[in-house]
C-alpha cells in the first residue's frame, strides 16, 4: 500500500492556475508602466510650460520663451520635434501672457500597444503677468 499526500494534486492544481493568471498580471503591470511614463511627460510638460510662462513674463522676444520651453521639455526626456509651443500675449506690463505646450507622447512600452493609441495628445499651460513690455 503506497501512502501518497493528498496535498501533491493542490500543488499541481496551483501551478496550472499561475501559468493562467500570469500573462494577465504581466500585461497589468506593463500597462500601469506606460500610464506612469505618460504622467511623466505630462509633468515635464506642465514644467516646460511654467518655464516659458516665466521667460514670456520678464521677456518680450516670443522665440526666446519657446526655446526655453522646448529647452525643459528636452531635458526632461520628450522629443523636441514633437513639442508644439504657442505664446499668447494680451497686451503690454500687468497683463496676461499665456504659453501652451503640446506634445504627441508615443506609446513606448512593448506588449501594450494594442491597449493605447498610437500617440497620446499631452498639454499644458500657464498663465503669468508681464513684468516689462
Amino acid at each position: 500500500m503506497s501512502i501518497t499526500s493528498p496535498r501533491t494534486g493542490e500543488r499541481a492544481s496551483a501551478a496550472v492556475e499561475f501559468a493562467l493568471v500570469l500573462p494577465l498580471v504581466l500585461v497589468m503591470a506593463l500597462a500601469l508602466v506606460q500610464v506612469g511614463l505618460l504622467v511623466k511627460d505630462q509633468l515635464v510638460l506642465l514644467g516646460s510650460a511654467r518655464a516659458g510662462a516665466r521667460e514670456a513674463a520678464v521677456d518680450t522676444n516670443d522665440d526666446a520663451v519657446r526655446q526655453v520651453s522646448l529647452d525643459v521639455a528636452s531635458a526632461g526626456g520628450l522629443d523636441p520635434s514633437a513639442v508644439e509651443v504657442s505664446v499668447s500675449r494680451e497686451g503690454g506690463v500687468g497683463t496676461a501672457v499665456a504659453v501652451t505646450v503640446a506634445y504627441h507622447a508615443p506609446v513606448v512600452v512593448p506588449l501594450v500597444e494594442w491597449l493605447f493609441p498610437a500617440s497620446v495628445d499631452l498639454s499644458g499651460e500657464t498663465t503669468m503677468r508681464q513684468e516689462t513690455g
